[in-house]
């Protein structure tokens, strides 16, 4: 497809390229005009077509590439939504009917699987989302949230002490793509924490603090830490796009994001919603 897409633009810019030089020869030379108004109305008029038609050549193709290629995501999300509710379904009504703890480990496991893979469908279906530009904020508990990614890792992570402090609240936002950004958070201050289990996760007053005890960084890696595609520490498995993530979707979303950070100490994030964004509840 790319490659008759940069044929036919090479084509067509060559022939109206050829076309401009051979009007300018036959007005300058061959009927000597002294017309420079006519002449630069003709060529402005050309120069306006050529502009418009390289860019339907350009444009229209890749157009009909992406529409399609979203037709087939919504189409393959919506079909693997079927799968994974019958997964799920049947899994509860096994769990009822076992006994073994051997069973019940294997139920597990498949039950964990399951909701990883329910994940990833949530994460295609927010990328659909956000590619079509919809409104995807809503009313949520920020707690709660939090809550469930932290139950997340701690399966993954047994020997992990999470430290919660949350304050029971409502925020109106982008659920998902928050999500993403607390389990990117959660997930660094556990990888970069090898020499200490114990994370932090503190919510006041308009502000989401994680706080690890693990290597930290100076003041020079803070200033990389949002890079594309930059780790502070290459043995640590990942692709150093997480951080540019997160900074990516505060920025976007009017999140005031902040590090601090010390070597051998530890790293807090900052996150600081906006007021009118942020509703306290009791209990």
């Amino acid at each position: 497809m790319f490659r008759n897409l940069r044929i036919n633009i090479f084509a067509y810019y060559f022939i109206t390229t050829s076309l401009f030089l051979w009007i300018l020869h036959y007005f300058l030379i061959v009927l000597e005009t002294q017309n420079i108004l006519l002449l630069s109305v003709v060529l402005v008029s050309l120069i306006v077509l050529s502009g418009v038609m390289i860019s339907k050549l350009s444009i229209d193709p890749l157009e009909l590439h992406t529409t399609n290629l979203q037709n087939l995501s919504k189409e393959t999300l919506h079909e693997l939504n079927l799968p994974i509710s019958t997964i799920q379904t049947n899994l509860h009504m096994l769990k009822k009917n076992i006994q073994e703890p051997k069973d019940l480990k294997r139920i597990a496991r498949i039950d964990s699987a399951c909701n990883m893979l329910k994940e990833r469908y949530n994460e295609l279906d927010y990328m659909i989302k956000t590619q079509t530009m919809q409104e995807l904020r809503e009313d949520f508990a920020l707690h709660t949230l939090i809550e469930e990614r932290v139950a997340f890792f701690r399966a993954l992570y047994p020997q992990v002490e999470f430290r919660l402090s949350l304050e029971a609240s409502e925020l109106f936002q982008d659920k998902i793509g928050l999500s993403k950004v607390i389990d990117n958070l959660l997930d660094n201050g556990i990888k970069y924490s090898q020499n200490s289990n114990i994370l932090e996760i503190d919510l006041q007053n308009n502000q989401l603090r994680i706080r690890d005890y693990g290597c930290g960084m100076d003041e020079v890696e803070l200033l990389k830490i949002f890079d594309t595609y930059y780790q502070s520490d290459q043995s640590v498995k990942g692709f150093g796009i997480g951080l540019s993530m997160v900074k990516r979707f505060c920025d976007t979303h009017g999140i005031a994001l902040n590090f601090k950070s010390q070597p051998n100490i530890g790293t807090t994030v900052l996150l600081q919603f906006k007021d009118n964004e942020w509703k306290h509840t009791t209990y």
